[in-house]
């Protein structure tokens, strides 16, 4: 007997090692599910080899949020759009599951997180349970109201899972139920810490022997799903064997059926519980039966007198004998389950330093996986690195090659200015004259030999052609007169001119003297006559509002004003009007053709022939031939009244005299100046009017009288203006009147202009009046959204 029991006990060793679990953990994402993972951690971790799988189920991405608020199908929107929102949903559910994964890595369990997007919760965990073979299932107990009588969620999941995987229903961080899997039919269940109890009965060893070890052996194939048992349960497992051969050998009669002294309760209590209790308790009741048996040998007085007095002495003795044998079995039995006892308990300290050890193992694996992925980050970092290093040295290689050309162009830049210092050095100190002196190859190649396309107008005594020097443009003046280049007076006032600077006189440039050749600097917005008249040529730009006229007054007086009172002499322009003056940039004026001044003393000189326009001639100048500042004062008079009506000059003096003396002076006013204040208007015309007298004597002084009236006007115009551009929104104000649009429109550049403007602008170019640009069409549009709110801001 006791060799068949050292070679069961043998076999036990020869046990495969037991296939880890798979426990699906079904969360929400809520603070309940911390209870569930807490719970299953407790119940499942110590049982062995577990592997854990968070099942999360969220609803199928159906809409997408706009920024308004409302939602739009998905249907509706670019497959990019959609892929960037469902990876956005991912990606915070993600984030929402991570602290219950640290939940696992905590313990050092290995997790999977699975996402499922599905609308029915019920169908996404029944067919991920049969997906990934989940054995054990854990939920959260779904709260109801006493009122209802439908199923809960968690009662119907427990219903549509798979009947190979076991239900665990969890309430408050307790088991609430439990539905088992096909193979735990015959099992029963007490909250967390009840215990799998078997069916055999051992009341009566002698009576029930064959039904006991029937009963447990149903018992332990029923115990199958829970793999291969552990160690120390196996050994159970055999001791409960060797029990079994012990009742086969012992007699019915020595057996007693109140002897139940002997438990193993004690013993069964120090082992693991878990899943495995039932193979403790199995081994228990067992060991109950053989210990109720062997008590009886403790107790012969009891046999003894259960015996009847008519047994004869034969008998008692071979029972004594049996007795006594039965003894040394039972002693021999005890010592080898002390030694069973004690194995297994070193087999689970070793098998728990082993899983220990494996955790390790697994923690270092990870972490050198780690390693190597930061690794691979840090070398990419450093290749990535090494890439723009060496485009930085490519960079700076280039730079230092611009940076070369640059520094020759800038030496090349400084010699050519220190050469022109040179020359204005020796022109301040009178060794050079102050303008330059063109070739007339230079003048050629400046006009391109006089070409049509660069005419800008042809006057009186002259033709003038728009040309370029060095990248600068510039204005080129070709003289009738063939024979001036060798007048010595046209040298003279050549010279004269070079050396004369006012803002508001036009610089001259230099000169070609040999072929009667003026240069003067270009203004890029034409003559006063072209804006004042609206010449058909000259369509195209925007009218001149009256603020501007008030200011252009002022500017033309402080010219003439420098001229007459010049030292050492004084110059006589002797043929001002709105042809000769020219607008530049924000219609800024310049007094030009100053080539047929004179330079006279301070009171007047007598000259051969009249020079000039006969309508702003001086009366005066005409009857005597006298030249003199005043006939500057008249010519200025004529161009004043001009600006004010926007008329010829032919018989002016007498239309204004004759508005003003009947207070119908805004009936002759340019409707195209804007709203004219009546005062100020009435100002200027009147000091207009004193400048056109007919007697020099009745005429103002220009520096005195007429310039403190004009610099007042110009001052309430400006300040008019600042008001009305500081008021009025930018988008409001023409590009190209400056004035707000009345109908505005848009044009093929994407500008609004005002209708009016824009017209007259497209009659005559195809360029964009902002860009410069060839304009694509010259349809316009009319922003309605733009007058609308125009219409709003001025009422």
């Amino acid at each position: 007997m006791g060799e068949k029991f050292n070679s069961k006990v043998e076999g036990l060793y020869e046990l495969p090692p037991p296939p880890y679990t798979v426990v699906g953990l079904a969360v929400s994402g809520s603070e309940k599910s911390k209870t569930i993972i807490k719970w299953a951690l407790e119940k499942f971790v110590p049982e062995g080899v577990v592997h854990f799988k968070l099942l999360h189920v969220r609803p199928v991405v159906s809409r997408i949020p706009t920024p308004m608020g409302n939602y739009i199908q998905i249907s509706q929107v670019r497959d990019d759009v959609a892929a960037a929102f469902r990876k956005e949903i991912q990606s915070q559910v993600s984030e929402k599951l991570l602290h219950f994964k640290k939940m696992f890595d905590q313990k050092r369990v290995h997790v999977e997180i699975v996402q499922i997007e599905n609308n029915d919760v019920v169908t996404a965990i029944s067919a991920n349970i049969q997906k990934h073979r989940i054995d054990r299932l854990v939920i959260g107990a779904s709260s109801r109201s006493i009122f209802s009588r439908t199923r809960t969620l968690s009662s119907k999941i427990s219903e549509s899972c798979p009947s190979f995987c076991t239900v665990y229903v969890v309430s408050k961080g307790k088991l609430s139920s439990l539905r088992p899997s096909d193979s735990e039919g015959n099992i029963s269940f007490r909250d967390d810490s009840s215990e799998t109890t078997c069916s055999s009965s051992d009341n009566n060893f002698s009576s029930q022997t064959s039904s006991s070890r029937t009963d447990c052996t149903t018992d332990q194939d029923s115990f199958a799903h829970f793999r291969t048992a552990s160690m120390p349960l196996q050994r159970f497992q055999a001791l409960s064997n060797i029990n079994q051969t012990l009742h086969k050998k012992m007699p019915s009669t020595v057996i007693a059926p109140h002897s139940r002294n002997l438990t193993l309760d004690n013993v069964a209590d120090n082992f693991p519980s878990g899943s495995d209790v039932n193979y403790y308790t199995t081994a228990k009741n067992n060991f109950h039966s053989f210990t109720s048996s062997s008590a009886d040998d403790n107790n012969p007085s009891s046999d003894q007198a259960s015996t009847s007095d008519n047994t004869p002495t034969k008998n008692q003795a071979d029972v004594n004998f049996e007795l006594e044998k039965m003894r040394v079995e039972l002693r021999h039995i005890r010592g080898m389950y002390a030694m069973a006892q004690g194995e297994a308990i070193d087999t689970s300290r070793k098998l728990s330093e082993l899983q220990k050890r494996r955790l390790e193992e697994e923690t270092n694996l990870r972490q050198i996986r780690f390693k190597e992925e930061e690794a691979k980050e840090l070398a990419d970092k450093e290749k990535t690195r090494y890439e723009d290093a060496k485009k930085e040295a490519e960079f700076v290689n280039e730079c230092a090659e611009r940076e070369a050309e640059e520094r020759r162009d800038a030496e090349i830049w400084a010699a050519r200015e220190t050469k022109e210092k040179e020359d204005l050095e020796n022109a301040l100190n009178g060794s050079s004259s102050h303008y330059r002196k063109f070739t007339w190859e230079e003048i050629v190649d400046a006009t391109s030999s006089f070409s049509d396309d660069r005419k800008i107008g042809m006057g009186a005594y002259g033709t003038v052609y728009r040309s370029t020097f060095h990248h600068t443009t510039a204005a080129v003046k070709i003289l009738h007169s063939k024979d001036a280049g060798r007048n010595k007076q046209f040298q003279q006032e050549v010279d004269i001119l070079s050396k004369i600077r006012h803002p508001h006189l036009l610089i001259l440039i230099g000169a070609c003297i040999d072929h009667s050749c003026l240069v003067y600097e270009f203004m890029e917005n034409g003559s006063l006559e072209d804006r004042l008249f609206r010449k058909t040529n000259k369509k195209n730009t925007p009218p001149l509002l009256w603020f501007d006229r008030f200011r252009i007054a002022w500017e033309v007086a402080s010219a003439l004003s420098f001229l007459h009172n010049a030292e050492p002499k004084g110059i006589v322009h002797r043929d001002l009007k709105p042809a000769n003056i020219l607008l530049g940039i924000n219609n800024v004026s310049k007094i030009g053709d100053v080539g047929l001044s004179t330079v006279v003393n301070k009171d007047s000189i007598s000259v051969s022939g009249l020079v000039g326009t006969l309508s702003y001639i001086d009366p005066e100048y005409q009857r005597t031939g006298v030249v003199a500042p005043e006939s500057d004062v008249y010519a200025f008079g004529m161009v004043v009244l001009q600006l004010i009506t926007g008329k010829p000059a032919i018989a002016l003096t007498h239309k204004v005299e004759t508005a003003v003396a009947n207070d119908r002076l805004t009936e002759l006013l340019d409707k195209n100046g804007g709203d004219w204040p009546i005062e100020e208007t009435k100002s200027l015309a009147l000091i207009a009017l004193k400048c056109t007298e007919l007697r020099r004597t009745d005429r103002p002084e220009m520096k005195g009288e007429v310039l403190p009236v004009l610099e007042r006007l110009k001052d309430f115009a400006e300040k008019t203006r600042n008001v009305a551009l500081v008021s009025a929104p930018k988008q409001f104000i023409c590009p190209i009147s400056n004035v707000v649009m009345s109908d505005p429109c848009v044009a093929g550049d994407g500008y609004t202009y005002d209708r009016g403007a824009i017209e007259e602008w497209i009659k005559a170019k195809d360029t964009s009046p902002v860009t410069d640009l060839q304009l694509p069409h010259k349809y316009l549009i009319p922003n309605y959204t733009l007058l609308s709110a125009i219409m709003e801001w001025n009422s």
